[in-house]
């Protein structure tokens, strides 16, 4: 399944039970070149994990909600409460999440939000 904003390969992720309210679905789609979350179908027969996405990124629980917030960057300003969220529940299960950002810089050919001004923005509400 690919992009339809850049074309790249998308992964399949399930989305603990917790964070669905953020998905929109219990399965999303996320791009390996920009980093768009999509709902997906739940039937996908063979979700990926996180680090499908990018090696950058942990596995479980926590690396879906990183994903989840990343989705979401492109707005600080109208999904600002919920990036603090998910950042917060992704720190709760071990993420290192400004490690995690600074690494997707150098790793993801093209991030639909500019990872170095998001992390100095991220910076001032967590």
């Amino acid at each position: 399944m690919s992009c339809p904003d850049c074309g790249s390969d998308r992964v399949a992720l399930r989305v603990p039970v917790d964070l669905r309210d953020h998905a929109g679905s219990e399965t999303v789609a996320v791009c390996r070149g920009c980093l768009r979350v999509q709902p997906a179908d739940a039937d996908t027969a063979d979700p990926g994990t996180p680090a499908d996405v990018d090696e950058a990124i942990p596995d479980g629980e926590g690396g879906v909600a990183f994903l989840l917030a990343c989705g979401k960057l492109g707005s600080l300003a109208l999904n600002r409460s919920a990036i603090v969220e998910l950042f917060e529940y992704a720190e709760d299960a071990g993420v290192d999440v400004y490690l995690t950002l600074d690494r997707l810089a150098e790793t993801v050919p093209n991030p639909h939000f500019d990872v170095s001004r998001r992390l100095e923005q991220v910076d001032e509400f967590l």
